[in-house]
């Protein structure tokens, strides 16, 4: 039988790599909330330039404050919707996109410095330390990606591509279902040295593939402020879908740029979405993951009761926010359902 080696048995620390993943998704949740927020107040271009490093420094008097502002000023935003705003309530739009800037790094460096110090200490376990570059990579790539969504609205629009945005928020979920699976390997080899990393099952990769859809629509309708277009449920307005309502053309465009039609997708894939999670859940329950299974059918409850309370609510901002906090959540949730079903299968591969 292989056994691993004394060094590796002395220098590396699979449950402490594992713990700071684990608090670095949890960063990553946050920073899903703060940006949620910032959406939903209308507050994404009150920052018009990008300054990796110089941006973390706020306008700190008033000379710079009015600074800030005129930049703002310069935008089709603002001449569009905020001609009457004050100083004061450009200090609160601010606000929320400074904090998701500030964020952002703080994940960076979160991810980046533990990263150097475990990689000097020999702490990360052997195979490990390609996919942890990796996921810095991405991490790098998602600021890029970040501007990229914001410079879409400072010239001709006024608001940032609804396409971009959800390409932003997917990166970012993506990033975060691959540091959870990523520390869920590694504490799987805390608990035996010898544990394989787990593979993704059928199951598993349909459940994930069909969330991944139903967020990219539910980011879609969040970058059209689709939300607001019918406010009941199940019917919008008074029939299943509206009659009159504009298509465009090609027809496939109606899919990603109208409105009416990417609520009523976002609204109605939720349930297919929602029997692949139960279907990887029961999967889950019965190969031991009691706690995985269980969270993720409870979650997949709570998501459709908020998505359409927030719908009910005319969009109301605690509700959306919660709406978006528990796709995380869930997300989250699913991933360890997967990663345990990929491991039960190994196992018994295995042995």
């Amino acid at each position: 039988m292989l056994q691993p080696s004394p060094a590796f048995m002395v220098t590396a620390r699979p449950r402490a790599v594992a713990r700071w993943l684990f608090a670095v998704a949890g960063l990553i949740v946050a920073m899903v909330v703060v940006g949620g927020i910032t959406r939903l107040t209308n507050s994404g271009l009150s920052i018009t330039e990008w300054k990796p490093i110089t941006g973390i420094i706020p306008p700190l008097n008033d000379a710079q404050w009015q600074a800030e502002f005129a930049n703002y000023k310069r935008i089709p935003e603002y001449w569009t919707f905020n001609r009457d705003m004050t100083l004061a309530g450009f200090k609160a739009i601010f606000f929320w996109e400074y904090l998701h800037r500030v964020l952002a790094r703080v994940i960076g460096m979160a991810f980046a410095l533990p990263l150097i110090w475990f990689w000097a200490r020999k702490a990360i376990p052997a195979g490990y330390k390609p996919r942890l570059v990796a996921l810095l990579a991405l991490g790098g790539l998602q600021g890029a990606i970040g501007w990229w969504m914001v410079a879409s609205g400072l010239v001709e629009r006024t608001d940032v591509s609804h396409i971009r945005l959800t390409v932003h928020l997917l990166t970012a979920l993506f990033i975060l279902a691959g540091i959870v699976w990523t520390a869920l390997d590694l504490r799987a080899l805390h608990r035996d040295r010898l544990s394989a990393p787990a593979r993704l099952t059928v199951p598993g990769t349909a459940a994930l593939v069909l969330l991944f859809v139903q967020l990219m629509f539910g980011a879609l309708t969040a970058g059209l402020d689709a939300g607001y277009a019918f406010s009941s449920w199940p019917l919008m307005g008074d029939a299943w879908f509206p009659a009159g309502v504009p298509m465009m053309r090609p027809a496939i465009a109606n899919a990603f740029d109208n409105p009416v039609v990417v609520q009523f997708i976002h609204r109605w894939f939720a349930f297919a979405a929602a029997a692949g999670l139960v279907w990887l859940a029961v999967r889950a329950i019965r190969a031991g993951a009691l706690r995985a299974g269980w969270l993720v059918i409870a979650l997949v409850l709570v998501q459709i009761g908020l998505g359409i309370a927030t719908l009910l609510s005319g969009v109301q901002i605690d509700i959306a926010v919660s709406h978006q906090a528990n796709a995380a959540l869930l997300l989250i949730a699913a991933t360890a359902a997967a990663h345990r079903l990929g491991s039960s299968v190994r196992s018994i591969r295995v042995s």
